[in-house]
């Protein structure tokens, strides 16, 4: 049985990663700022009133953490802001940064000693922010940040691999959850939730650091 960490519990892919690993029958710690009647009702640990863009939060998360030892930490919080060339907002350009890109790693340095020797660490970017598969253009704040994360994550994944520790830097697919209005033409969070598990399942010393779509295809920079 693993212990694993799951940001974003709340709904969505997260909600639906932290069923799928307690279905296995990992140990699952879910973190959120509010958790939602059905994490509730999964049973599993919920580490609540967590924003992992507060300093505080982080600590408070540390301390409450104490003695534990983490198998895998899933990063999957974030946020999407539309931002146009026309429409360019520098506050929501940098809220997107400090959540989607700097508050992961700052996260994983926070509990990094609570890791061990084969334990995973996977970041749920984005393929938009593949700078090779840009051919649509906009979302000016969410893919920088997405951009830093997948850079930001892939130097982790050298600097942790000598202590065996290995990163997976994750596109989630175009998933039909709130975040993206439930498009029609995403897939399910169970389908991308399932995807993302497999890809952190494959996880090991020789293709840490990949960029990989939740369907096993690797993804240009």
């Amino acid at each position: 049985m693993d212990t694993v960490l799951i940001t974003g519990s709340n709904r969505g892919i997260g909600l639906e990663l932290c069923k799928q690993m307690h279905k296995k029958g990992n140990e699952v710690i879910a973190t959120c700022r509010d958790p939602s009647p059905e994490l509730i009702n999964l049973g599993v640990r919920i580490e609540e009133n967590i924003d992992i863009s507060s300093e505080d939060s982080l600590i408070c998360l540390k301390n409450n953490l104490s003695g534990v030892n983490l198998d895998c930490i899933i990063h999957n919080a974030g946020i999407y802001e539309f931002n146009s060339f026309e429409k360019l907002d520098k506050k929501s350009i940098l809220r997107q940064f400090e959540i989607n890109a700097l508050s992961p790693i700052l996260m994983t340095q926070t509990l990094k000693h609570l890791l061990n020797r084969s334990s995973k660490v996977a970041f749920v970017t984005s393929r938009m922010g593949s700078i090779e598969d840009n051919t649509s253009g906009s979302s000016y704040g969410y893919r920088m940040s997405k951009v830093a994360l997948s850079m930001a994550a892939k130097s982790l994944s050298i600097d942790l691999l000598k202590q065996d520790i290995y990163v997976a830097i994750l596109h989630p697919g175009l998933v039909s959850t709130r975040m993206t209005g439930f498009t029609r033409n995403g897939i399910s969070p169970e389908e991308s939730a399932n995807g993302l598990l497999n890809r952190i399942d494959s996880l090991n010393k020789k293709n840490s650091g990949t960029f990989w779509h939740v369907n096993g295809e690797v993804l240009p920079w």
